[in-house]
């Protein structure tokens, strides 16, 4: 359904391979011990995924949001939360590459695989509002600012090498005039404020940070004020894409194990397969059309993206809404399907259950983006 090129599919393919040696094989256990996954995120670096979006002029692999989506469905169907460690990822590395001036040498790590990117938006002050910080920059000395914040929910908190950090502009009005700063791992003052056991994607990293840094105004990725603009331009379309793509992966894995318990048990005493009950059948059916309409709808999301008109913000604001809504109803068809074994915690259904709830909660909710496509659909600001 992406409609994938030759070179497209085989950077999809390598990622499935890196996928099936690597990331598959970890996800129970990065699950049940909430462990940053580490290993799996080394393994994309070493095979230049970490770089899949990042121009080859910089020893990236050059290719677009397509791409990347297909990427990130085909890591999310093994762990989801590699997959959102990833897709947080590409979104910092999508602010260094909008920068005013670019910090080339970084990009050139993050395509050796040695930088980690995330972002650091949400706090406490303003929940969800990710446009909205509520900590203010502060004239520290010439040539250099002051950013004391405190964040919420920083996926690879800690673990990240790059955090692209928001706060509101020393002169600002407005809780939309922020700038947005590139806060490195080894700046002092930065420290990981708790510790993430989660529902689901556990293995996310997704802890609170506390902010006390002075950075010279080279680290900043935006003009002063204008942080907005680069996480409604910037942010918004990649991570509404990869955050469906995650949804979607999500729910293609539950497809797979559902079909998976339900042609390989039986009931002995019957001498059957529970494939043979026409219920279980037309529950799996239900399962697969959701995942193909939850898939269609991104790659028409992406079509949209690729030719811009006058659908493509209403149609950038459904992406996450749709596909997260899709998997949460085909892992909890999947639960109903598989029964006592998915409660049990067979094929891994019951983390798929629980890591499809993630993306819902995640700026912007599945609630505040239907308020976001109501007020486009009636011809209001959305932000």
């Amino acid at each position: 359904m992406y409609r994938l090129n030759e070179e497209q599919q085989r950077v999809v393919a390598e990622a499935a391979a890196v996928a099936d040696a690597t990331i598959g094989p970890q996800a129970a256990q990065v699950d049940a011990a909430a462990a940053f996954p580490r290993q799996s995120i080394a393994a994309l670096g070493e095979h230049g995924l970490l770089g899949l979006t990042i121009p080859s002029t910089a020893g990236g692999r050059g290719h677009g949001l397509r791409t990347m989506a297909a990427t990130v469905d085909t890591v999310a169907q093994r762990c989801a939360s590699t997959a959102m460690v990833y897709v947080m990822h590409l979104c910092g590395v999508a602010c260094y590459m909008a920068a005013p001036v670019r910090p080339d040498h970084l990009l050139r790590e993050v395509a050796a695989g040695r930088h980690l990117s995330t972002l650091a938006f949400s706090e406490k002050g303003s929940r969800s509002h990710f446009w909205a910080p509520v900590s203010r920059e502060k004239d520290a000395f010439a040539g250099a600012v002051r950013v004391s914040a405190s964040k919420s929910f920083v996926t690879s908190a800690g673990q990240a090498d790059g955090y692209v950090v928001s706060t509101l502009a020393a002169g600002a009005t407005t809780p939309t005039e922020s700038t947005i700063y590139l806060v490195l791992k080894g700046d002092a003052g930065v420290s990981v404020a708790g510790a993430w056991r989660g529902l689901g994607m556990r293995g996310n990293a997704s802890a609170p940070m506390s902010l006390e840094v002075e950075l010279g105004t080279d680290r900043a990725l935006t003009a002063p004020g204008k942080g907005l603009d680069m996480m409604l331009g910037v942010v918004l379309p990649l991570f509404q894409v990869g955050s469906a793509a995650v949804a979607v992966g999500i729910a293609e894995a539950a497809v797979q194990a559902t079909i998976g318990h339900v042609t390989t048990s039986r009931l002995e005493h019957m001498n059957s397969s529970l494939a043979d009950l026409p219920t279980l059948r037309a529950q799996i059916a239900r399962m697969r059309i959701e995942t193909d309409r939850a898939r269609a709808h991104l790659g028409a999301v992406l079509d949209s993206l690729e030719t811009p008109g006058p659908a493509t913000q209403l149609m950038v604001l459904e992406a996450k809404a749709a596909a997260t809504e899709a998997a949460v109803t085909v892992t909890d068809l999947a639960m109903r399907t598989c029964g006592g074994a998915a409660f049990g915690g067979a094929h891994g259904i019951e983390r798929m259950f629980r890591d499809a709830r993630g993306p819902i909660v995640m700026a912007p909710t599945s609630d505040q983006a239907y308020d976001f496509i109501g007020r486009a659909l009636c011809g209001l600001e959305v932000f």
